[in-house]
Formats: structure tokens, C-alpha cells, sequence
């Protein structure tokens, strides 16, 4: 792989996901190879092509992508000739388990072998493969829409080599995106255990009457959605802290903070409270189209990330 010619990639299931990394691959130049066994995949393809381009940072006319895109509906034809394999299959560990001895097999014996998989562990998906398979198995866990949005997660499981999260890394920045090496593995790794733990609490101050579910986004996306789009919780709670820091912070607030953290609500997902849930979601955003409210929350991240890398430019 070299600038000029980044290398082949093998994009494993043609859901959302595996699309938004096609397009991601396929707008850095590099050659593309999607498989799935659904019958429309060249359908799903070009559509998911058509839909994502337009809200790349960066963006690559539809045309450009599909000349670097191939489909397949077999599998070793898919990953034969690559250099990495990213894999969008379904969250169950036995599906996974079987799929990744095929690509073990199939795949060039370099080829890095990748899981999108949002809480799976590496440890696991690689249990009954060879020790030279799986030290190039690795977790690498987008945030949806991977096309955008800059994180991947980079997890080793117990087998996996230094050199296979190095070669990850190196890969994952090449795209323009901002890996981060979550060091011990943990179920749902560290971006979606954040999203739980708020959740947790938006869910039951909805059910308790507090707020609705479009005035709870409201609080977030005016509140701590732009502090954290720029500080992060830890560096937002320094500066916090005033010149004294952290340490004032967590001296004079984190009392207080620590009360809040007993009072948190823990509400169970009964049928009765996702009947709730979904009821006034759906309301708030009635009349709505999926498409649109998709491209909407695109275009708005994409002003959020351009105007980030301006005043980072700019300081």
C-alpha cells in the first residue's frame, strides 16, 4: 500500500454500515470489494453510494466512487486479493465465529481482519482460529456514519499482535479518521458505554415527566453535545475548575456530583416502557421522512467538524 495506491479492502455485509465505509474506502482511492448474499446488492450498492457522497468531508462525486467499487455475492472472490477485510455482519458471536475461519481462509495470509462489531470482543470472535489468524484479527468499531464521523475504537483481543492495532492505527488515520486503542476489552467498549450511561438517565427522566423526548435533545444538542464536541468531558471539567483546575473542580463540585450520581435512575426496558418511548419519539418527529431527517443530522455534523477544524486551524 503507498499514498498513491492505498490498497484493496473487502467490505463484509452491505447494511448501513458496511455502505458508509464503502464510500469512505472508495473516496481515499482505495479499491473496493463489497460483498453480501442479499439479491440486491448492486441495487443497495449504488443507492448507498448515491446517498452517502454527498455528506463527505471531503466530497467525491457517486460517478468517482462506483468506478472503485466492486460487488460480489461470493465470498473468497471478495477477499481474496486484499489487504484488509472489514466486517458489518449481524451482532451474534456464533455467526461471526464461522464467518471469520472463511475469511481466515480466503483471505491473504497479510490481510488485516476487522469487526465493526459494536460490543462483540475480539477475544471471542477469534476463539477457534488459528494463533497466526488470529493475531490479525482486531476490533474496529466506527460511530455511525463511519463516511463521517471520525472515531474508530481499535480493540485487541488476547491473541492479537502489537504489530496488527499498529498497522490498524496507521490504516484507520490514513482515512481521516481519529483511532483511538481501547486498551482492555470491554462490552461496548468505551463510545457506546457513554451513550448507554446518558441514555440510561434521558429515558428515565422522560418516563418521570421531567421532559419530553424532543426537549431532552434540546438540552443535549445546547448544552453538552457542542462542550463535548470540543473539550470532552474530563478537559470540559478542568477548565470547569477555573485556574485552580481539576482538582477545584472535583473538590468543590464532585460532592455534589457524587449525590446526582445515587439519584440516577436505572428503568428497565418493559414492553410497556419502550410502548412509551416510541410513542412520543414518534410523535416528535412526526411527518418527518427518514431521508431527510438523516441528511439534515449530516449536513449539521459535517458544520460542526468543519468548523472544529477551522478554529483548530486558526489557534
Amino acid at each position: 500500500m503507498s499514498a498513491d495506491s492505498p490498497g484493496t479492502v473487502a467490505v463484509i455485509g452491505a447494511g448501513t454500515i458496511g455502505l458508509s465505509w464503502a464510500v469512505l474506502f472508495a473516496a481515499h482511492g482505495w479499491s473496493v470489494h463489497i460483498q453480501d448474499p442479499r439479491p440486491d446488492l448492486e441495487e443497495a450498492v449504488a443507492g448507498g453510494l448515491r446517498q452517502f457522497a454527498p455528506t463527505l468531508l471531503e466530497p467525491v462525486a457517486a460517478e468517482v466512487l462506483e468506478r472503485r467499487v466492486r460487488v460480489h455475492t461470493e465470498l473468497g472472490a471478495a477477499v481474496n486479493t486484499v489487504d484488509l477485510v472489514q466486517e458489518n455482519g449481524p451482532e451474534d458471536l456464533g455467526f461471526k465465529q464461522r464467518l471469520f475461519a472463511d475469511l481466515a481462509a480466503a483471505a491473504p495470509a497479510g490481510a488485516l481482519l476487522a469487526s465493526s462489531t459494536s460490543g462483540l470482543q475480539p477475544s471471542d470472535i477469534a476463539e477457534h482460529l488459528a494463533d497466526a489468524a488470529a493475531a490479525r484479527v482486531v476490533v474496529a468499531h466506527p460511530f455511525n456514519p463511519p463516511h463521517l464521523l471520525p472515531l474508530v475504537e481499535v480493540v485487541a483481543g488476547s491473541r492479537t499482535s502489537p504489530d496488527a492495532v499498529e498497522r490498524a492505527m496507521a490504516l484507520y488515520r490514513g482515512l481521516g479518521k481519529v483511532p483511538v486503542h481501547v486498551r482492555k476489552e470491554t462490552p461496548g467498549f468505551v463510545a457506546n458505554r457513554l451513550q448507554s450511561a446518558m441514555f440510561r438517565e434521558a429515558v428515565d427522566l422522560v418516563l418521570r415527566g421531567v421532559v419530553t423526548p424532543a426537549e431532552l435533545d434540546t438540552v443535549v444538542t445546547e448544552s453538552v453535545g457542542p462542550r463535548w464536541a470540543t473539550g470532552g468531558p474530563f478537559l470540559s471539567y478542568h477548565l470547569g475548575g477555573g485556574p485552580g483546575g481539576f482538582r477545584h473542580f472535583l473538590e468543590h463540585l464532585g460532592p455534589g456530583m457524587a449525590r446526582r450520581w445515587r439519584d440516577l435512575g436505572t428503568p428497565e426496558l418493559t414492553d410497556e416502557v419502550i410502548a412509551r418511548l416510541v410513542e412520543a419519539t414518534e410523535g416528535a418527529y412526526a411527518g418527518q421522512d427518514y431521508a431527510d431527517l438523516t441528511r439534515a443530522r449530516d449536513l449539521r455534523e459535517i458544520a460542526v467538524l468543519n468548523a472544529r477544524a477551522q478554529a483548530r486551524t486558526d489557534t
